[in-house]
């Protein structure tokens, strides 16, 4: 089919989001712990050291094999090509505008910051564990949240022992603070 018929998605190369990644608060920095921002730099290095370079090589050598139209190595090519290329932007962007924030100089505190691991009980005596983390370093499977989650900031700048309130969707709910530990400074 020719180029000329097929529909290719507007604003593709302009969608420097990732879906599902929520967006910074408008007049925030990106706050990172520093190993989170290690892993992002690392991200971008690598895309633009290895990945860049080897797509480039692979669409050139499949763009000197002719029709590119019906050329799946071409297509494909420049599909990842822009894939690449939006995600070099976004961590650019993110890292500009990234302030690291080491948890560790909190050490010893029993007040909720970025950083903290903090278990919480709910009114059912459940306790659950969770750190506070960067937007784009939470893992919500290792029990990570981002500071802009709401559970996050129900919790900040509370101390062991207070209680918080936190609305959730079955109704406002009430949070103990059970226990706020910080890593160790590093040698």
């Amino acid at each position: 089919m020719n180029k000329a018929f097929t529909k290719e998605p507007e604003g593709d190369d302009e969608d420097d989001g990732i879906p599902g990644l929520p967006p910074l608060p408008a007049g925030t920095r990106n706050y990172l712990t520093p190993q989170g921002y290690k892993r992002l730099r690392e991200e971008l290095m690598t895309l633009l050291d290895v990945e860049r370079p080897k797509m480039v090589e692979t669409v050139s050598w499949a763009a000197k094999n002719g029709d590119r139209s019906e050329n799946g190595d071409y297509l494909y090519g420049k599909k990842r090509l822009r894939e690449i290329d939006r995600r070099i932007r976004f961590l650019t962007k993110r890292l500009d505008i990234a302030e690291v924030a080491d948890p560790a100089v909190h050490h010893g505190s029993d007040q909720v910051f970025f950083g903290a691991t903090v278990t919480y009980a709910n009114s059912r005596g459940e306790e659950r564990t969770i750190t506070i983390k960067g937007i784009d370093e939470a893992d919500n499977l290792r029990g990570e949240v981002s500071w802009v989650a709401p559970i996050a900031r129900a919790l900040l700048k509370a101390r062991e022992g207070d209680a918080v309130q936190l609305m959730t969707p079955g109704g406002l709910e009430q949070l103990e603070i059970v226990a706020v530990q910080y890593p160790a400074p590093s040698v």
